[in-house]
């Protein structure tokens, strides 16, 4: 038996049931809380924010399934053994460091026996493998791993959950221009009557076209690049974006909230970005791997977010400008309002939602960057020589904050916008009972198109029955009598 491994047989009855009672006590007060949150959202008629916490559900369900894994088999993964020479290559930390024992027990040192936990290399007493062998995780390292997942998946909810809480809140704040513009529109004295003006007069195209450097290429790109720090959309940027998605959309209906709709395609939205999804988990074992003593991978590793989300950011940017730029190439004068196209053309690949797909990258691996640091934090202590040097930490934690607070504040309300103006409009832009109507019906019509075509080939092949005996029986006797004739 291993040393400190009593088993249930020994160990007294009020300690067992004491535990159990406070895991399952957690246990149901989180069921109860998810499901208390789940039944609020319905009540608010928050459809998309409601699949987002089934959403979250199935990660955690996701957890706990690893979680089984991890204890099931940790038995065989302990006599899986390699030679102590595989062992030590590519380790977080050097061999040769002693006396950190003390780094590794920060976060469980208040427990009774705390100060007795061991070294990650360092192997078990009951230890199964031949003599020059080690196994291939040890059983310390294996519970390590089992809660770095669990602490990677809570950190991403979070950080998804409060991204999208100061986006939403900075979305919030356009309210008043759609407000203002419905007023508008409904007083006949403030309505103006549609005149010819000069395009260079709207304050969208002395923005985005007029002014130095504006028509070079490489200059647009750059003011697009710091635009996203200081002003990402003002108020003619959502004045004319949505006058173009209405126009593009729904020309019949010109008092459309279009807030109101892009604050529901952004909550769908967020069901997929709070996922983790199969190429993410692919990102954590690279990243796991080339945790390796003296490369320093984390610090570099960081900048592929940062790098990521600035080229978005600059891109979303960059297609306002577009925009502007092709109308006033292509007119002179309008009359009244100036009204731009929305086209697909404008993003990469022609498809808006690949903005989406590298958001959700750029969450993760931030998400992967903080919570990597905080399990450290917590497990083994900031002097820890798998968490590295000073002078790479800190960059890495304020790059860390940078793009969080980027990715709210900027880069995702303009994500809110920008995407609208693609060829095509979201689900979204209906309304929830109309939607459900709108499934309903497809539902019923493809039912009812099956059954038709059904029948169709039913009767078809009756009358085909009942057209085709005469036929073939003529048939028949003409070329009998055709093979009686050439006989004689």
């Amino acid at each position: 038996m291993a040393e400190g491994g009593t088993t249930l047989e020994y160990t007294p009855t009020w300690v067992v049931a004491a535990v159990c009672s406070v895991i399952v006590l957690i246990s149901l007060l989180v069921e109860r809380f998810l499901h208390l949150l789940g039944k609020l959202l319905k009540r608010k008629h928050q459809k998309p924010l409601f699949e987002a916490l089934q959403k979250i559900k199935e990660e955690l369900m996701l957890l706990g399934f690893i979680s089984l894994l991890l204890t099931v088999f940790q038995s065989r993964i302990n006599t899986i053994c390699i030679s102590e020479d595989l062992s030590k290559k590519m380790l977080p930390c050097k061999k040769e460091t002693k006396g950190t024992t003390a780094h590794f027990q920060a976060f469980f040192s208040f427990f009774p026996g705390g100060t007795s936990r061991r070294l990650l290399a360092e192997a078990s007493p009951a230890n199964s493998c031949p003599e020059g062998k080690v196994p291939v995780l040890s059983t310390t390292a294996l519970h390590h791993l089992h809660i770095f997942i669990f602490v990677l998946a809570c950190v991403h909810v979070v950080f998804c959950a409060l991204t999208i809480l100061f986006g939403s809140a900075k979305i919030r704040q356009w309210k008043r221009w759609e407000d203002s513009i419905s007023n508008k529109e409904q007083d006949p004295e403030q309505a103006q009557d549609p005149k010819l003006t000069n395009v260079q007069d709207h304050d969208f195209i002395r923005t985005h076209y007029l002014g130095f450097g504006k028509n070079s290429y490489f200059l647009g790109w750059l003011q697009s690049f710091f635009k996203q720090f200081y002003a990402s959309v003002t108020r003619s940027d959502y004045i004319t974006l949505r006058l173009g998605f209405i126009m593009t959309h729904c020309r019949g209906n010109l008092k459309f909230n279009f807030h109101k709709y892009m604050m529901r395609a952004l909550e769908a939205d967020f069901k997929k970005v709070v996922g983790i999804s199969w190429y993410l988990w692919l990102f954590v074992v690279l990243f796991l791997l080339l945790n390796v003593a003296g490369w320093h991978a984390y610090f570099w590793i960081a900048f592929i977010p940062f790098i990521l989300l600035l080229a978005v950011g600059t891109k979303l940017e960059h297609v306002i400008s577009q925009l502007a730029h092709e109308v006033a190439e292509k007119h002179v004068a309008v009359q009244g309002d100036l009204v731009v196209h929305p086209s697909d053309d404008h993003f990469w690949f022609n498809k808006p939602k690949i903005v989406l797909i590298l958001i959700h990258i750029i969450l993760f691996q931030n998400s992967f960057e903080m919570a990597f640091f905080f399990w450290i934090w917590l497990q083994y202590g900031f002097d820890s020589c798998i968490m590295g040097q000073v002078s790479y930490i800190i960059p890495r934690l304020v790059i860390g904050a940078f793009i969080q607070l980027l990715c709210s504040y900027s880069t995702l309300p303009l994500y809110a916008i920008v995407t609208q103006m693609g060829s095509s409009f979201k689900k979204a832009i209906f309304d929830e009972h109309v939607q459900e109507g709108l499934v309903g019906w497809a539902k019923q019509a493809k039912k009812k198109t099956v059954l038709r075509k059904a029948a169709n080939e039913s009767t078809h092949n009756q009358v085909v029955h009942r057209e085709e005996s005469p036929l073939i029986q003529m048939a028949k006797a003409g070329s009998k009598k055709t093979a009686m004739e050439e006989n004689k």
